[in-house]
């Protein structure tokens, strides 16, 4: 089951192709794309931030973007079938200014929702509604807890080992992670903190937004200026 599970997300993510690679320029925070790939709506273990949102075109990314997500979930599904992965928002079909985020604009920006777990221990999913903006107006307390769900920072390494592995074989990489600095801590603490302690690069200033209910990652392809 578990290899089904993995053969049907690969072709999710198959579908999305594009008959040409993307093209980034610029910076995330200053640039465009051309041949963009919408993420998919959702597979067997992801699911999009909202329907809404998707279909008013703010789940675009770079092609190589795309298939690394694809790839991170495809291995997620067969190492911790039982969480479920959120995506959020990433960009515009052409890139660009992308309110209210700042950056975004190159199709190498993607906001991931942290896993959690309920009140029972067992994974969950956040709450997404027009009223909390979609997810992003939830607000965890310093140790990871809003309400009945507390973070699951063990599946959250888990996707952020999963991201730079398969990043690796695309010949690329994750330049930034951006998450609240309060929850370095306990990330870092998880089997998987050392790797990412060694790999990946974290914001160290405090962001410009609380990034609790979400992390931000900005992939390392290479774009034209």
């Amino acid at each position: 089951m578990k290899n089904l599970n993995v053969l049907v997300l690969a072709a999710c993510v198959a579908g999305s192709a594009p008959a040409a690679e993307s093209q980034c320029h610029g910076r995330t925070a200053d640039g465009r794309i051309e041949n963009s790939v919408q993420l998919p709506g959702s597979g067997v273990n992801f699911s999009a931030y909202s329907a809404l949102g998707a279909s008013a075109g703010r789940t675009y990314a770079h092609s190589a973007v795309v298939r690394i997500i694809g790839a991170s979930y495809a291995a997620l599904a067969a190492s911790r079938p039982a969480t479920r992965y959120v995506y959020g928002e990433t960009g515009l079909k052409n890139g660009g200014p992308f309110k209210p985020h700042k950056t975004h604009q190159n199709g190498t920006s993607v906001d991931f929702f942290v896993p959690v777990l309920d009140a029972q221990g067992k994974p969950a999913v956040l709450p997404s509604t027009p009223q909390n903006h979609f997810g992003y107006d939830i607000e965890f307390d310093a140790q990871g807890r809003y309400g009945q769900y507390r973070i699951d920072f063990a599946a959250m390494a888990d996707h952020l080992y999963a991201l730079h592995r398969a990043a690796l074989a695309e010949k690329a990489g994750l330049a930034l992670v951006i998450v609240d600095p309060r929850y370095l801590p306990p990330l870092l603490a998880t089997p998987r903190g050392p790797y990412l302690r060694r790999h990946l690069r974290f914001m160290k200033n405090t962001p410009w937004v609380r990034h609790d209910e979400h992390y931000h990652v900005d992939f390392a392809i290479p774009c034209k200026l």
